[in-house]
């Protein structure tokens, strides 16, 4: 190993460290090995080893490792500890310019939005406002309060229009369309995989391979892939191993198991204290009243309300949604984001910064479809604050990709170039066909990527889709 890799290492191993110190695994682990002291097995003179080895054998070596893993999947691929901390972010400039503004507007929708209905960002709720909530809490739905003056503060449509409007200005726009023979809508050049490429990183999913929910196209006979597959995802989640469990999904999950291996993969365990956690942030929700909590509950109702599969998750989505927008360790996520949360003044110390404040909490401006993320969860997860980390944990990880401009490989831009870029080289007649009639593909395309499809497909069709963004680690497969 060189000096330099060398030096990256032991930084990216002091980051993980340090996150870790700072969480409840590293107290439990203490906790254990005190515990441990008391055991005759363990000796003063190899007191090392033998608390090594005990927690080894009870398990908790394991839940290390797989915290480790999770940390490791938030860095970015290429990671060099030595550059600036807005590069972390997001290495090109005029990304990260063209984010910047779309934040602006979309902060300015809301600020308007507050001074045209005169209804304040937030409020203390009163007592009996907030006894009448607590009693409701599982049944919100049934309150209909007059949405009518709200607006969704943006659509993926005008999302689009941005993206579309994108250049990077070191080209030289006229030679733009030699340079690169791409008639599709995204005009800035990005790395993105070829075909062979793809094919390489999506080994698991060629047509020699067995994938559950498809099985017309094996060559062996459906139950005996079946049965095979059940018992190595069955042995990944005996041995609690988020990796073994992540290599397993690329295949599909059986129904039975889906929500273990996902929470396997995702290192979540659903302790005490994330349920205490979860029941604070409810108690947030109910003392305080967020003119956000409106696009939420107005999205809901536009959405998931008239779908045939998620409508009877109604209540499910506004508790994890209220929740979502007070909680503060989202904010974490924008460290590896091209996004910055949007900050909002406390009343009449506009412009000082010791007085703004992130808003909302979360520092995540709910646009429309968003609660399309959590409403696929609902069917695997039906205890409120395991459903909510599980959603937290995809949001900070995947969706957050979906609706922010950046070159990440995983990002929207790249997608929609790729989408592109596939159906111009594969399918050319149907692209130039479409484009001759003025239905541009990305379009049509571009609504069922920013959901990851929810909405679009059966909820079946889309758990074994949404098994392939976790088996891989990665959005490619939407495009």
């Amino acid at each position: 190993m060189m000096q330099g890799e060398e030096d990256e290492l032991s930084v990216i191993i002091a980051q993980i460290v340090h996150k870790l110190k700072g969480s409840s695994l590293h107290s439990q682990l203490e906790r254990e090995a005190r515990g441990s002291l008391h055991k005759t097995d363990i000796k003063l003179e190899s007191l090392k080893e033998d608390l090594r080895f005990f927690l080894k054998t009870s398990g908790w070596e394991k839940k290390l490792q797989n915290a480790v893993y999770r940390e490791l999947s938030l860095l970015p691929a290429s990671y060099n500890p030595n550059a600036p901390m807005e590069h972390f972010k997001e290495p090109l400039l005029y990304m990260r310019k063209a984010q910047a503004s779309w934040e602006k507007r979309v902060l300015k929708s809301l600020n308007s939005m507050s001074t045209e209905l005169n209804i304040p960002l937030a409020r203390k709720r009163p007592l009996t406002e907030q006894k009448e909530l607590l009693s409701k809490w599982n049944e919100m739905g049934t309150d209909e309060p007059d949405l009518s003056p709200f607006r969704p503060v943006y659509a993926p449509k005008d999302f689009l229009e941005v993206l579309i409007n994108l250049r990077n200005p070191n080209y030289d726009n006229g030679d733009q369309g030699n340079c690169r023979s791409h008639l599709g809508l995204i005009q800035v050049p990005l790395k993105i995989k070829d075909v062979a490429e793809l094919r390489h990183f999506f080994q698991e999913l060629s047509l020699s391979t067995g994938q559950l929910g498809v099985e017309d196209s094996t060559q062996v006979p459906p139950e005996l892939f079946e049965n095979e597959h059940l018992l190595r995802e069955e042995k990944s989640l005996a041995a609690q191993d988020s990796a073994a469990a992540q290599q397993f999904v690329r295949q599909g999950s059986p129904t039975a198991l889906r929500a273990e291996l996902w929470a396997l993969i995702l290192n979540i365990s659903n302790q005490p204290e994330d349920i205490l956690y979860y029941e604070q942030l409810k108690s947030n929700v109910i003392q305080h009243d967020l003119l956000s909590d409106n696009l939420i509950y107005k999205d809901v109702k536009l959405t998931a309300s008239n779908d045939d599969y998620y409508f009877v998750f109604e209540d499910y989505l506004y508790q994890v949604l209220l929740c979502f927008s007070r909680d503060t360790t989202v904010l974490a996520h924008f460290s590896y984001s091209s996004a910055s949360p949007p900050k909002s003044y406390i009343r009449g110390k506009l412009g000082l910064d010791e007085f703004a404040v992130f808003y909302p909490p979360n520092g995540v401006i709910p646009f429309h479809g968003f609660s399309m993320y959590v409403a696929p969860l609902c069917f695997l997860y039906h205890e409120p604050s395991k459903l909510y980390q599980m959603f937290r944990e995809m949001y900070g990880r995947y969706f957050f990709r979906l609706h922010c401009i950046a070159s990440h490989g995983s990002g929207i831009l790249s997608l929609c170039l790729l989408f592109e870029t596939l159906l111009q080289t594969h399918l050319p007649q149907l692209f130039y066909h479409l484009r001759e009639i003025g239905a541009q593909p990305l379009r049509i395309s571009f609504k069922w990527m920013v959901r990851a499809f929810s909405g679009y497909l059966a909820t079946d069709q889309l758990l074994l889709l949404w098994d392939r963004i976790l088996g891989y680690d990665s959005l490619e497969i939407l495009a």
